[in-house]
């Protein structure tokens, strides 16, 4: 293991994986989240800067979670964030439905991935038997 700097809190930690962030500011991060989510869902249709506020959370984290898909706000919400390829407004995540087809579409051709693989198949002998290997 590494010993790390904390982004939020400053203090050194064993790092393992993930962000820069130790393990207090993650469980901190994460109670922050669930109070956010569970505004959102009381009180639908609410803005992002209304949220920001009342749950006492900076905006850009909220787009974090956004982008990540764990929070997604209702459709009649104004709250959205951009498609990151085509700019069109989306409810969660990097991008909209369009671009996720074509993103995969083009990894697929690039990958040769649009063609079914050849499975090769194997006849089964009738007198196939188990064996068994003697010392």
């Amino acid at each position: 293991m590494e010993i790390k700097t904390c982004k939020k809190c400053k203090k050194f930690f064993n790092y393992v994986a993930g962000p820069y962030i130790c393990p207090v500011c993650k469980d901190k991060i994460e109670q922050e989240f669930q109070v956010v989510r569970k505004y959102v869902d009381d009180n639908p249709g609410v803005d992002m800067n209304k949220v920001a506020e009342e749950c006492e959370v900076d905006v850009q984290q909220i787009r974090h979670w956004i982008k990540e898909e764990r929070l997604q706000f209702s459709s009649d919400s104004m709250v959205g964030i951009n498609c990151e390829r085509c700019g069109t407004m989306i409810r969660s995540g990097r991008f909209c439905a369009s671009c996720k087809t074509k993103l995969t579409a083009g990894l697929n051709r690039a990958f040769g991935l649009n063609q079914l693989p050849d499975i090769p198949t194997h006849e089964k002998k009738s007198s196939a038997k188990m064996r068994f290997l003697e010392n």
